[in-house]
């Protein structure tokens, strides 16, 4: 297969630069360009032609919201990464709603986006020689389209398949416990992490208690002085 061409388009030169980093040591792909903003996204979009889009939402002159509506209206055939530092619900809903491939929040580590890129790269495989689908094909394909979780602990990382997620577990609320998680400064309770995410607690609990069974989180027990213990977790 031929080598993926991305195009980076983020307005903080530090952060386009670990992009960079990022992408140029996985074998496969080929970064073609930047830009600043999302009005000189779409020129280069336009001019370059890249597959790919690694695209951050909140830049001047034309957010990556506004950027991924005219990619969409004007039907220009590339894939879009979303990499950007938002993280409220509502945000995260319309840049969903706009189809990218992936949404990875910063913080993020090598190993998230080396496990997207690989995984992109697989499902652009499959997709190349398909012709007439099947359901069972589509219901591949969109497997396929969501990546494994790797999560960065003090012993290393591990990676959490799609496969591997319980019945009724969400990839997308997995991701943003982690992400809360994985920013905050201290142990975190369900009730604080169902306020973030925006789910009842006993929700949130399972989500940690899942991650904990996992050997991904710690729990430690907090007791007040009336009341029910508060169960605190961190990686």
């Amino acid at each position: 297969m031929d080598v993926i061409t991305v195009l980076l388009i983020e307005d903080d030169p530090m952060v386009r630069e670990v992009n960079r980093q990022f992408i140029e040591q996985i074998k496969g792909f080929s970064l073609i360009g930047y830009a600043s903003n999302g009005i000189e996204g779409i020129n280069k979009i336009k001019q370059l032609t890249p597959e790919l889009v690694f695209m951050d939402i909140f830049m001047p002159e034309q957010d990556g919201i506004i950027t991924l509506g005219k990619i969409r209206e004007e039907h220009l055939p590339v894939d879009v990464i979303a990499v950007t530092a938002a993280n409220d619900m509502p945000t995260v809903q319309r840049i969903l709603h706009l189809g990218v491939y992936d949404y990875i929040m910063k913080p993020f580590t090598f190993e998230r986006i080396e496990q997207t890129l690989k995984n992109y790269q697989s499902y652009r495989k499959k997709i190349s020689g398909m012709q007439d689908l099947t359901q069972h094909d589509v219901d591949h394909l969109m497997q396929q389209r969501l990546p494994e979780q790797v999560v960065v602990t003090k012993t290393g990382t591990k990676a959490i398949t799609v496969e591997e997620l319980p019945k009724g577990f969400n990839r997308a609320t997995l991701d943003k416990v982690l992400a809360y998680i994985q920013t905050s400064e201290g142990a975190v309770s369900a009730e604080e992490v169902s306020t973030y995410i925006g789910t009842a607690r006993v929700t949130a609990r399972r989500y940690l208690d899942f991650l904990e069974k996992q050997n991904l989180l710690k729990v430690e027990i907090q007791y007040g002085s009336v009341g029910r213990p508060i169960h605190r977790y961190y990686i």
